[in-house]
């Protein structure tokens, strides 16, 4: 039997060898994507990036089972809201979702290399929670963007868990849903904080599972303050954490 030191020896060079894996497949996706971009609209390109996406993840050790896909109308868009488990939840979310969306993400991401130009050039929206006017015109720009017909992915909690558990939700996004008059798809992510934790480089290969909510239209919640709102979809997406 392996003393607890064998263990994490094992699990160190074992990460070694994922991240070295993980990052050299994602030079491929970027020359890919990036080539991409240059020539066609995201949109055409999305079905590229679901298979790319999926194979980064099985490349570094995560496979993914997916619930709910029953619950996207293809015909509208969505203000689509989970959680926000680990910095792997990038590729998760596109991997598994069936419709051309884009992201409200950090505006402090699109100044990293080659994931900033991505993301740019993709047309996710940074915004700088710290800053109230800059968020509340990326809340605005989110907003045209879904009365344009384009769904968008949004993560309420605002950064990562260091505990697994749901936290606390943000209320940009429910002024948003509101403002938007969008309906809005709750999911959960479950197993990618154990794969990899914030502040860790240890990467433990699981199955990580992603499940779907059903829709929340607005006509349920048109009268509700935002408040009330941000309590009603974090319930919802506790409960989807239980089941």
């Amino acid at each position: 039997m392996m003393s607890m030191k064998e263990v994490n020896l094992l699990e160190k060079i074992r990460s070694i060898l994922l991240w070295g894996a993980g990052l050299l497949h994602f030079f491929i996706i970027f020359f890919v994507l990036g080539s991409g971009l240059l020539l066609f609209p995201p949109r055409k390109i999305y079905p590229l990036v679901r298979i790319l996406a999926r194979s980064q993840l099985r490349i570094m050790g995560v496979r993914l089972h997916v619930i709910g896909l029953n619950n996207f109308d293809h015909k509208r868009p969505f203000l689509i809201m989970g959680n926000h488990a680990s910095m792997f939840d990038v590729f998760a979310i596109p991997a598994v979702i069936p419709m051309f969306s884009v992201g409200v993400e950090a505006s402090y991401h699109f100044a990293m290399p080659l994931w900033g130009w991505l993301i740019k050039r993709w047309g996710n929206i940074p915004i700088n929670r710290t800053n109230l006017t800059n968020a509340k015109a990326s809340l605005h720009r989110a907003e045209q963007v879904i009365r344009s017909g384009v769904s968008i992915i949004i993560l309420p909690e605002g950064h990562r868990t260091l505990t697994g558990e749901l936290g606390e939700f943000k209320k940009g996004p429910f002024h948003l849903a509101l403002a938007a008059q969008a309906d809005i798809l709750p999911f959960v992510i479950k197993g990618l904080f154990h794969y990899n934790r914030k502040g860790s480089r240890i990467l433990r290969p699981t199955t990580a599972q992603v499940k779907f909510g059903e829709p929340l239209s607005y006509t349920s919640f048109k009268d509700s303050s935002v408040e009330v709102l941000r309590q009603r979809v974090w319930k919802v997406m506790l409960d989807l954490t239980r089941l």
